[in-house]
C-alpha cells in the first residue's frame, strides 16, 4: 500500500502513533500550540485524526488532498457535516466504546448532586465540619426517585440501567421516537417509559439531558424548560453544553424552584472564571469528564486509529458519521 500523509492534531497513546507511523508518513502538530507547522502539513493531509479542534470550510480548503477525518470522539459539532459530505471526505468517530465509562460519570454526578457530595467533602477540607450537620445541610435520597431522561440512546439507556436496575428509580425517557426496549434494551422493559416531554417535566425528580448538538437542540432547555419541571426538582446535564440557556438555568437555581444542578458540559469550556455557575452553591461542576479515565480514552484513541487506517486502505471504517443525514 502506498504510504499516504497524515495529520495528528491531539497527541496520541505512543502505541496507536507507532500503528500510524508504520503505515504512514505522520506529522503531529497541535493547532493551539503549533499553528504554522500545522497549517503546513494541512496542504498534503490525506488523513487527519484528533479531537477537540473546530474544522471549517476554510480548513477543508487548505487541505486539498484530504480523504478521511477520523475523530477521538463521539460527538461530531466541531465539524461541518454539509461540505463534508459535499466534498467526499469520510468522518469517523468512536461511537460505544465509551458508553458505560460516560454513564458512569454521569450517575456519579447525579449522586453528588443529591447528596451535596462535594459540597460537604469541601465543608470538611476547610475545617468547617465542627459539629453534627443540620437539616439546612442534608441531602435528597436517590433510591426510589423518578428520573427523566432526554434522549435514549446507549448512553441514556446505560444510565437508565444503573437507575432502574440498581436504585429502583421508575424512569420516564423522551426521544424523537420510542425505543424497541424488547430488542435494544430488554432489561429495561416495564422499567423504562417513553414520555411526552411536559408530561416527563412536571413528574421527574431528577432530569438528565443526553442530548446532541443539533439546530433543534440548541438553547432548548431555557426558561420554559425549566418552568415546567416539578417544582423541587433536580438538572444533570451530561449531554452538550450548548442545549442549555445557562442564564435560564441560573434564574431556575435562584429565582425559581429548581433545587441543584449537576454539570460535566458548558456552553464555553473550559468554563469562564468569570461564570457564576463556577461557585454557584446548588451547583455540582466538573471539568467535561463523561469519558476520563486511562482505559477508555485509550479505547476511543484505537478506535479511531483504527478507523483512519481502514480508509485510508480503502476499505469501511467500523465506525463512520453520516454526514449525508445532516
Amino acid at each position: 500500500m502506498t504510504k499516504k500523509n497524515v495529520l495528528v492534531f491531539r497527541p496520541l497513546p505512543e502505541d496507536q502513533l507507532a500503528r500510524l507511523q508504520a503505515a504512514h508518513h505522520v506529522t503531529v502538530a497541535d493547532p493551539r500550540k503549533e499553528p504554522e507547522a500545522f497549517a503546513a502539513a494541512l496542504a498534503t493531509a490525506n488523513g487527519l485524526i484528533g479531537s477537540s479542534h473546530p474544522v471549517d470550510a476554510a480548513l477543508l480548503d487548505a487541505a486539498p488532498r484530504l480523504q478521511v477525518i477520523s475523530s477521538v470522539s463521539v460527538g461530531v459539532d466541531n465539524y461541518p457535516l454539509v461540505e463534508l459530505h459535499k466534498r467526499g471526505i469520510v468522518l469517523c468517530h468512536t461511537p460505544d466504546v465509551l458508553t458505560e465509562t460516560v454513564a458512569d460519570t454521569v450517575f456519579a454526578i447525579l449522586m453528588a448532586t443529591q447528596r451535596r457530595v462535594v459540597e460537604l467533602s469541601n465543608l470538611v477540607r476547610e475545617g468547617s465540619w465542627t459539629k453534627n450537620i443540620g437539616e439546612e445541610l442534608f441531602g435528597t435520597d436517590v433510591h426510589g426517585k423518578t428520573l427523566g431522561i432526554l434522549g435514549f440512546g446507549r448512553i441514556g439507556q446505560a444510565v437508565a440501567r444503573r437507575a432502574a436496575l440498581g436504585f429502583g428509580m421508575p424512569v420516564l425517557y423522551h426521544s424523537r421516537r420510542p425505543v424497541d426496549l424488547a430488542t435494544q434494551a430488554p432489561e429495561l422493559q416495564g422499567r423504562a417509559t417513553h414520555t411526552p416531554l411536559d408530561d416527563l417535566l412536571a413528574r421527574a425528580d431528577i432530569v438528565l439531558a443526553m442530548l446532541p448538538l443539533t439546530d433543534a437542540t440548541r438553547g432548548m432547555i431555557d426558561a420554559a424548560f425549566f418552568a415546567r419541571m416539578k417544582p423541587g426538582a433536580s438538572f444533570i446535564n451530561g449531554g452538550r453544553g450548548a442545549t442549555v440557556n445557562e442564564e435560564a438555568l441560573l434564574q431556575a437555581l435562584d429565582h425559581g424552584t429548581l433545587r441543584a444542578a449537576g454539570l460535566d458540559v458548558f456552553a464555553k469550556e473550559p468554563l469562564p472564571a468569570d461564570s457564576p455557575l463556577r461557585t454557584h452553591p446548588r451547583v455540582t461542576p466538573l471539568p467535561h469528564i463523561g469519558s476520563a479515565t486511562h482505559e477508555t480514552r485509550h479505547a476511543m484513541a484505537e478506535l479511531a486509529t483504527t478507523n483512519l487506517l481502514q480508509v485510508l486502505a480503502g476499505e469501511k471504517p467500523t465506525a463512520p458519521y453520516d454526514t449525508a443525514a445532516a
